[in-house]
């Protein structure tokens, strides 16, 4: 299938959950491929223009949404340059959907050939071997020092008491990459499954995503959000060793607090749209089990006002506070003024509309951004700083969660 996707199609959102066992799935994997309608657009406007396409077409809806509208989201701007360069909001019509649970595959198109595109994906189709005959160098932006001095910055802000927590990101990068998309989807969703994983094309430009991480979920007159705060190393080799690592994180202070404090950013975020009195926490420090790591997961739930639009829900409650921090629009100064590089769509949001304004969207983590065209390849990874935070301690756990990324590579010949 993922041949085939590619093979055919300039536009496709492959969303799946590699079948782990989370609550509130809705599907297995669900696919969204070709383009009969698209918006792109840039922060400004870009939710009254999404507005308007979703009145317009009244159908499955794919897309993303770049970090960078939060500069419409808090009246903010960005200087920073992106390294890859995807639209701050982009959704399209799918010629075709597929959704895939259990032993059942349904498929959706208007031209109504069903068996046609079953038996094509069938017979798939093959992705070119590459051969990393030439060496590719990953660089960072920041450097440990540079990282670490910035870090001990943060925490004063803190301390003056601009902000209780902060997320502060760092990008590694490569030139000149030639690579294979499919494999390359294939080997991390191999090394790093996760429950909110993503296989994103948009011409030329690609999304890889290994995310653990649910932004926003609607299903009926249901919203929940799951932010995760909280992170600890795995021990695959030492299973008591690795149950020890759980329950120090279960009961770490300091990630309890980080992870109370955006459980609290979000309950507010979702206070703006919700009934009064609704929103609650169905679930405080859940420690969930993933390939490299453990984390702690909180869920949040709310029932949203009737009539509530879809993407008015949205921009309440975007950019989601996992990843800035609280106070959330000084937070999100401080991002801008610290960090070295433009976010895009690392920390946005991948997802799916379903023709009943009902949606799902992860958290844009643990993902490789990669431009064919220029041969460009990007991926950021950052952690919650609080002011009892340790700067190379901060730095390692950036490390441990491009773990995942870091073998992909590797397995590709790129050190």
């Amino acid at each position: 299938m993922l041949n085939w996707l590619n093979n055919q199609f300039s536009i496709f959102s492959f969303l799946d959950n590699n079948q782990f066992v989370f609550s509130y799935h809705q599907h297995e994997c669900l696919i969204g491929a070709g383009c009969i309608a698209r918006l792109e657009a840039e922060a400004g406007n870009a939710f009254e223009q999404l507005k308007i396409f979703s009145e317009q077409h009244k159908d499955w809806l794919f897309g993303h949404l770049g970090y960078d509208l939060k500069n419409e989201t808090e009246q903010l701007t960005s200087s920073q340059i992106s390294f890859i360069e995807f639209p701050d909001l982009f959704f399209f019509v799918p010629e075709i959907v597929i959704e895939l649970k259990d032993d059942v595959i349904r498929i959706g198109s208007f031209k109504n050939d069903h068996e046609e595109i079953f038996h094509s994906i069938l017979k798939g189709g093959f992705a070119t071997e590459k051969h990393f005959g030439r060496p590719v160098k990953i660089e960072s932006k920041i450097s440990k020092e540079e990282y670490e001095k910035t870090i001990n910055e943060l925490k004063r802000h803190i301390l003056r008491g601009d902000c209780y927590e902060i997320n502060f990101c760092q990008e590694f990068f490569a030139k000149d990459v030639d690579l294979d998309p499919v494999q390359t989807y294939q080997k991390l969703a191999e090394i790093s499954p996760a429950p909110f994983a993503a296989f994103y094309k948009l011409e030329k430009k690609y999304l890889f995503s290994a995310s653990p991480e649910r932004f926003l979920q609607k299903t009926g007159d249901i919203l929940l959000s799951q932010p995760i705060k909280g992170t600890s190393a795995r021990n695959i080799y030492d299973t008591q060793e690795d149950d020890i690592n759980k329950k120090k994180l279960y009961h770490s202070q300091k990630d309890r607090t980080e992870n109370v404090m955006i459980v609290d950013l979000v309950r507010n975020d979702l206070s703006k749209v919700c009934i009064e009195g609704s929103v609650k926490v169905d679930e405080l420090y859940g420690i969930y089990t993933f390939p490299q790591v453990h984390q702690m997961i909180s869920t949040i739930i709310g029932k949203p006002e009737p009539g509530k639009n879809w993407i008015d829900i949205i921009k309440a409650t975007f950019p989601m506070g996992s990843m800035t921090g609280a106070p959330k629009k000084k937070v999100l100064e401080l991002i801008e003024q610290y960090e070295r590089t433009r976010r895009g769509l690392f920390s946005g949001a991948i997802g799916y509309v379903t023709p009943e304004r009902n949606f799902d969207f992860n958290v844009v983590i643990r993902s490789i951004f990669f431009d064919e065209a220029k041969k460009n390849l990007s991926y950021q990874v950052g952690s919650g700083i609080t002011y009892y935070s340790d700067a190379s301690l901060e730095y390692e756990e950036c490390l441990l969660k491009a773990e995942g990324i870091k073998k992909v590579l590797a397995l590709d010949q790129y050190f």
